[in-house]
């Protein structure tokens, strides 16, 4: 090993003493440098080489390389690269490929070997290693796409970069992204070649009979692209993908149109398509004079609108106004009418006419049994903030109907009914509970007494409470349990609350909060009563003692404090070890000495 360490050191030395010879670096940082290698490479000659100790090294000579950079910017040397960055770089390459060979399933290893490649070594360099990791993980469409925007973008060489997404696309033969990519590439080089061109015919040069294809320059090979795409992915959302790409181009008109009357021949039973379609409205062009003053803007976009939604309406007569394929129509329509009426805009005709179009959609669109639920909510907001209680009332009621076993709009509606000030809230309360799933009920609970505290006698209020603590779901229970001990307190003072508490004690399931909040409350009276704690942390150690190494410390420091006897500590201490299980014992155990030694 010592003689292998030796022999890679003194191949050093000439470029160490070149550095020193040219006053990049002195003698005292040679030296260290050398210090540094050997141990470096004692640690690669092991056995069991570490995956850290290999990026240590190369992290070491990474930094070397730019202290080399700042020196020669510093002292305006910009000679014997091959003598000096040259073999460090070779070095750094070698580690990174036996590192990679190692561990080969580590992508985020071969990024750093690309990403030195980019800033320090050649370009030729960069595709053998995006070679090799390809070999790896040919599996990983990323990687494809990653290195054929390498060939394109560091090497220029669109041939290559077409070579790999033609590779890539026999392990992925029906990968968006990868066809996406590929047709991007190809816009690309079209474009490329469309600008030579131009140079060229700028600097009038004579090309020696050299003739530029005409196929190429206006996007042939993106269209092969295109056709080869859209027979294996036959979906409207992945062909407007292509047009959106094609549209970047300001010489794809043809293929634009091509595209679009594909997407309107073959996708007009989709909904995405109608979508599309209608929201390409919003880019016709302005009204000339109109727009020079804000009232004209606005008349102009309020126009650009009304054509989006008679789209929008040719595409419900088109899909049917019910049904499967109707609902993601009116859902397209209405997130779109949203969207317009959340733009803000000064002029108040305007403002008016996108919530009256978004009114007059949601409402039919729930005529139709189609709204989606999240929606209801966007329509109770707008009615509420129109002061519209009727229509408020009556949408909350719709909602609840349509979807009844939804907890999420049962109390949206019945807090739209609870704003509104509605007699029917308790009655209502009860049908909810009776329509959802009990396990998922805990918000309705906590909404029906959040509304009962603040609108019935204290009577009705724990009448709902013991109703709450008798439901068979125990989340719900043990939520009610402390929210009742909690109204207690608020309502009734400490005897009040410990009468609750006595109630509760034995009734389980038991949840940790009730106690320390009974701690809480016993805690902030003006004398408390050291037995009551002590009573309090008992039954909740009988219940979570044997993992909840915290109720056992601040027991602990319960008798530490003024009103405990330090004394207890030890028993505490004791029955605490022999109770907690598995990994609470250790945390315990140094949650005590910190404790003990005053650091905690």
């Amino acid at each position: 090993m010592a003689e292998i360490v030796q022999q890679r050191i003194e191949d050093r030395i000439p470029q160490l003493e070149q550095l020193e010879r040219v006053g990049l670096f002195t003698q005292k940082e040679v030296k260290s440098i050398i210090k540094k290698a050997t141990a470096l490479e004692y640690k690669l000659q092991r056995l069991t080489v570490n995956k850290e100790d290999l990026i240590a090294y190369i992290q070491y000579e990474i930094n070397v390389l730019e202290l080399i950079k700042k020196r020669r910017a510093h002292i305006h040397y910009q000679f014997k690269r091959e003598e000096i960055e040259f073999p460090i770089i070779q070095r750094i390459n070698s580690i990174f490929r036996r590192a990679t060979k190692k561990w080969k399933d580590d992508v985020q290893l071969w990024f750093s070997h690309v990403a030195f490649c980019k800033k320090w070594a050649t370009k030729g360099q960069i595709s053998k290693v995006f070679s090799s990791m390809l070999a790896i993980h040919p599996d990983k469409p990323a990687l494809w796409i990653m290195a054929a925007k390498s060939e394109l973008e560091d090497r220029d060489s669109s041939e290559s970069a077409r070579h790999l997404f033609l590779r890539a696309l026999r392990f992925h033969p029906n990968n968006k992204k990868v066809y996406q990519e590929y047709f991007r590439m190809e816009l690309l080089h079209s474009e490329k070649l469309r600008k030579q061109k131009e140079d060229l015919d700028k600097a009038d040069l004579d090309l020696g009979g050299y003739e530029f294809s005409p196929e190429i320059l206006n996007g042939k090979l993106a269209e092969v692209v295109y056709i080869d795409a859209t027979e294996k992915i036959r979906e409207a959302e992945f062909v407007i993908s292509l047009l959106n790409i094609a549209s970047i181009f300001d010489f794809t008109k043809d293929l634009q149109d091509s595209i679009l009357q594909d997407l309107q021949k073959n996708y007009a039973d989709d909904s995405v398509t109608w979508d599309f379609m209608a929201k390409r409205e919003l880019e016709a062009p302005g009204a000339g004079e109109e727009l020079h003053t804000a009232r004209g803007r606005a008349s102009d976009i309020d126009r650009r609108e009304e054509r989006c939604c008679q789209v929008y309406e040719e595409g419900l007569r088109s899909l049917g106004t019910g049904g499967s394929s109707g609902k993601p129509m009116w859902t397209c329509y209405v997130a779109f009418c949203l969207e317009r009426l959340k733009r803000k805009t000064n002029v108040q005709e305007l403002k008016e006419k996108r919530q009256e179009r978004m009114l007059g959609v949601l409402r039919r669109a729930h005529d139709s049994s189609l709204l989606k639920e999240n929606y209801y909510r966007n329509w109770l907001e707008i009615l509420l903030s129109s002061e519209d209680a009727e229509g408020a009332a009556g949408v909350a009621m719709a909602a609840t109907q349509r979807y009844s076993q939804s907890v999420s709009v049962w109390c949206l509606s019945l807090q739209a009914l609870m704003q509104l000030g509605s007699g029917d809230v308790g009655r209502l309360f009860q049908d909810a509970l009776t329509h959802v799933n009990p396990k998922d009920s805990l918000p309705l609970w906590q909404l029906q007494i959040q509304w009962s505290t603040a609108n019935q006698r204290p009577e009705e209020t724990e009448a709902i409470f013991k109703t709450g603590l008798q439901s068979a779901i125990t989340t719900v229970a043990m939520e009610m349990k402390e929210s009742y001990l909690n109204w207690s307190y608020s309502t009734g003072g400490y005897k009040k609350a410990r009468k609750t508490f006595l109630s509760l004690r034995e009734n389980r399931p038991l949840s940790k909060g009730l106690f320390t909040r009974m701690i809480e409350v016993e805690k902030e009276q003006e004398t408390p009563k050291i037995n009551n704690l002590r009573d309090y942390y008992e039954r909740a150690l009988q219940e979570f003692g044997t993992s909840d190494d915290d109720l056992w410390l601040q027991y602990i420091q319960e008798e530490l404090g003024p009103l405990g006897r330090p004394e207890n500590c030890g028993k505490i201490h004791w029955r605490a070890m022999k109770f907690l299980e598995g990994e609470s014992v250790g945390r315990f155990t140094s949650r005590y000495t910190l404790l003990q030694t005053g650091h905690l």
